[in-house]
Formats: structure tokens, sequence, C-alpha cells
């Protein structure tokens, strides 16, 4: 699922290197070529991509919260069922 963004990704730092060696190139322009060209596009479509999941996780998360509140509670224990009597100062 990753090659293309990595592939992507490699091509983007050929052509800063490119950029940075040539006659008339620059180490500032070849950063702004790996930026606009390679980081921006690749976190857009990686971010794009993963939209689906997030939807997934929020649905499943709300679906528990959900699940959880029409669940009543029988596990706790109330303060009369606790065996040992709460401690008080003599007067």
């Amino acid at each position: 699922m990753y090659i293309v963004p990595i592939a992507w990704l490699y091509v983007a730092v050929m052509m800063s290197v490119a950029e940075a060696t040539a006659s008339n190139g620059s180490i500032l322009g070849a950063i702004i070529t790996f930026v606009l060209y390679g980081l921006l596009p690749v976190g857009l479509i990686l971010y794009f991509m993963g939209a689906p999941g997030r939807k997934r996780a929020i649905r499943a998360r709300e679906a528990a919260e959900l699940q959880a509140l029409r669940q009543p509670d029988t596990g706790g224990e109330t303060a009369a069922d606790t065996p040992v009597a709460p401690v008080r100062k003599e007067p």
C-alpha cells in the first residue's frame, strides 16, 4: 500500500538532488522542490487514504460508548456490602 508514496518520495529526493547540484541551482530550491513535489502531495494523499479508517474507528468508539450506556451496572459493590465498618473518631 505504501510502495507508491515511497517511490514518489524517492523521485522527489532525486529531483531535489538534481536541483541542488545543478550549476544554477541552490539548496533552498532543493528544499522547496522536495516539500512542494514530495512531502505535501504525499502527506495529503496518505491523509485522504486514511479517512475511511478514521471514520470506522470513530463509529466503533461511539458504538462501544452507546453499548456501555445501555448496560446496567451490576458488578459494583455498595458501601453497605463492605465487610469492614468505617472507622470513626471517638468523642
